[in-house]
């Protein structure tokens, strides 16, 4: 999904405009949870994970989709920039992240939403295996 919204940006808007869902997004709602439960999500649980997976994602998606940077030399270029304005002795620990962490080399915001999803998949995970 995440991958879709990426190349089409646009999407996100039309889906927003929606007051109902159309069939293809019935569709993927359907075979989402539809995979919850063929793992052995109860009911409960299944909408717990759904609401949790689609947030995430959707949320994800619109983030990047507002971000004014979509490769890691303008992620690297605006962080110079926004760091050459914020003193950081106000905002210490803004600093430190984006030092030590968004000007590192390698750094790609899309690995940030992988690590997120990971946790999520294995929170879920365990709550599966408590049930």
């Amino acid at each position: 999904m995440r991958r879709v919204l990426s190349r089409h940006r646009w999407a996100i808007g039309l889906m927003e405009s929606r007051a109902s869902p159309g069939p293809e997004t019935l569709r993927h709602h359907d075979a989402v949870l539809g995979c919850l439960r063929k793992a052995g999500f109860s009911v409960a649980l299944t909408a717990h994970a759904y609401s949790a997976l689609d947030s995430y994602i959707y949320g994800f998606a619109l983030q990047e989709r507002d971000l004014p940077f979509d490769t890691p030399d303008k992620t690297a270029e605006l962080a110079q920039a926004i760091l050459a304005q914020v003193p950081a002795d106000q905002y210490p620990h803004l600093a430190e992240l984006t030092t030590e962490h968004i000007l590192s080399p390698g750094y790609d915001c899309s690995n940030e939403f992988e690590f997120g999803l990971d946790l999520i998949l294995d929170g879920l995970q365990r709550a599966g295996q408590a049930t």
